[in-house]
């Protein structure tokens, strides 16, 4: 069983994973391998593309051989890939890494993430998801019927994976943690059914938001994500409805939220006023505010760092909320 001393010590796996997990550590000459598994979100085309012209890429910033730094850009097929731990415990984990609605990332907030909660027997699925101004007919919606579909996804295929339906929580960062929030917080299905997984709830169990871009308001908005979601000049009806602290919280699950109180990027009053209005609604919610950290540290640029302590808290408290039973 996973003890919560055991669960604060997994902060450290993100340098070393557990002995037997499986998980391939960073070497300094190369990179993990990516997992072999991924899963098309949609059975043919996505949906509302017939406007849709641009041309998928994938771009490789690190220079460095011992990581990748990848993002995903103009993406029309929209996939989980998964990463399955040696022993798993029954838990999943849906991953939506960050990138301004201008494109995804890959490794910062995903794969580097998902290896670290795969060594505590997580079975990890990170979404690649459609940007909101490549043309989709849903515009502002079209990743978030991504991440409805994925949760929904995860939770079907559940049972033949040997999982527990009842544990897929969302971790999302930045503008990933936006859209986890929308997903966590919005009940309106934004897509026709297309298949019997389109039944299940797309409702997370849990949800873990890191840095998140909350607000489109000023003064605190991301204005890069406000731009790419809503267009230059959007209304104040278009505001109101795509911030996180306007949103109807009321019935949602438990929520972790992590920020560092120096992020240049997106304010930490993102998170403070999400939590304000977490409490409002009577959302059980723990929040973690470090004193440096930047923005979009996920995992390997906290290292040494007081906020690398994350992955051992989130564990933690997941451990307390039923997600995390064994190891």
């Amino acid at each position: 069983m996973l003890n919560r001393r055991d669960a604060l010590g997994l902060a450290a796996l993100a340098a070393t994973p557990l002995p037997g997990s499986g998980v391939t550590p960073v070497s300094q000459t190369d990179a993990p391998p990516d997992p072999a598994e991924t899963i098309r979100l949609w059975p043919g085309r996505a949906p509302g593309g017939e406007r849709v012209a641009v041309t998928p890429r994938v771009v490789e910033r690190s220079t460095d051989p011992a990581f990748h730094d990848r993002f995903a850009q103009y993406t029309t097929e929209p996939l989980l890939t998964v990463l399955r731990p040696a022993r798993p415990n029954g838990a999943s984990l849906l991953l939506i890494p960050g990138g301004g609605y201008k494109w995804a990332v890959v490794d910062k907030e995903g794969m580097d993430c998902a290896r670290v909660f795969a060594a505590a027997g997580v079975t990890c699925f990170v979404l690649r998801y459609r940007l909101p101004g490549d043309g989709w007919a849903a515009g502002p919606d079209a990743p978030l019927q991504d991440a409805q579909r994925a949760l929904r996804l995860a939770r079907a295929r559940a049972a033949a994976d040997g999982l527990d339906p009842a544990r897929v929580p969302v971790l999302g960062a930045s503008a990933g943690g936006h859209l986890a929030g929308m997903l966590t917080a919005r009940t309106d299905a934004t897509y026709a059914p297309v298949d019997a997984a389109d039944a299940g709830s797309f409702r997370p169990d849990l949800s873990i938001l890191l840095y998140p871009v909350a607000t489109m308001a000023d003064p605190f908005v991301h204005a890069g994500s406000r731009r790419e979601l809503l267009g230059e000049a959007p209304t104040a009806e278009a505001i109101e409805r795509y911030s996180l602290e306007r949103m109807d919280w009321r019935g949602a699950p438990p929520a972790f939220l992590l920020h560092a109180m120096d992020d240049p990027a997106v304010p930490v009053e993102n998170s403070l006023q999400l939590l304000t209005a977490l409490r409002a609604a009577g959302v059980p919610a723990e929040t973690h505010l470090f004193e440096e950290g930047g923005h979009g540290f996920g995992i390997r640029l906290i290292e040494g760092r007081p906020a690398a302590a994350w992955p051992g808290l989130a564990l933690a408290w997941g451990m307390r909320r039923g997600w995390i039973t064994q190891v």
